[in-house]
């Protein structure tokens, strides 16, 4: 990537939400650094990175922040929410209990993120199928009806992983371009209204035309 990752057209910040240990940070690791590490610790806090991919002609650069999921950080997370545009609801396909609180999780979303906020589920650790418990089809169906897009994943061995980023970074890049064309307006662009000190708004970058990677 080198240099290629201060050339971009817009910034995107996505939040990585669920339960502790359903591999939410080895699932940013794998993403953005194609790392996976087996005794990785529970995140305390919030932790980010960033990738730049292409989406058509315009370079876009994904801030993707890993958000602690044990009860005792929530209260330090939940201002993190302000000025994400994407959301993937991690849970793991092998045990059932990370998959019943998703309801939950996406209640905290919404209470702190904007509406038009776009948001996928996960279902995680698909290199565990023999020990699963979520049925795709349930998860799948739980998404179709709440409006989520959905996708099953293994950080572990990479199936899905680019796929799923991919797909949320290009949804939101087309509901960026369709705001952008409704308003007519010049280079700023966000889903979200927010304010200039909002940590990491997703927007528009000022370069008037697209960088190739």
């Amino acid at each position: 990537m080198g240099s290629t990752e201060e050339d971009y057209n817009f910034v995107f910040k996505v939040v990585l939400i669920g339960e502790s240990g359903v591999g939410k940070t080895n699932l940013l690791s794998r993403f953005t650094r194609n790392e996976f590490n087996h005794d990785s610790r529970t995140t305390i806090g919030v932790e980010f990175s960033t990738r730049t991919i292409l989406v058509g002609d315009a370079a876009v650069k994904a801030q993707i922040w890993d958000t602690a999921g044990l009860e005792r950080y929530r209260a330090i997370t939940s201002a993190y929410y302000r000025g994400a545009v994407g959301a993937l609801v991690v849970f793991d396909i092998t045990k059932h209990q990370t998959y019943d609180v998703v309801d939950r999780w996406l209640k905290e979303l919404y209470d702190h993120a904007e509406a038009s906020i776009v948001v996928m589920l996960v279902g995680n650790k698909t290199d565990l199928a023999q020990a699963r418990e979520v049925p795709m089809e349930e998860a799948k169906m739980f998404a179709d009806n709440n409006g989520l897009l959905f996708v099953e994943t293994s950080a572990l061995d990479s199936t899905n992983v680019e796929e799923a980023f991919e797909t949320i970074l290009k949804e939101i890049f087309y509901k960026v371009q369709k705001q952008k064309q409704r308003s007519s307006q010049s280079n700023t662009v966000s889903l979200a209204s927010e304010s200039p000190a909002s940590t990491a708004p997703a927007q528009a970058e000022r370069r008037p035309c697209c960088v190739a990677l």
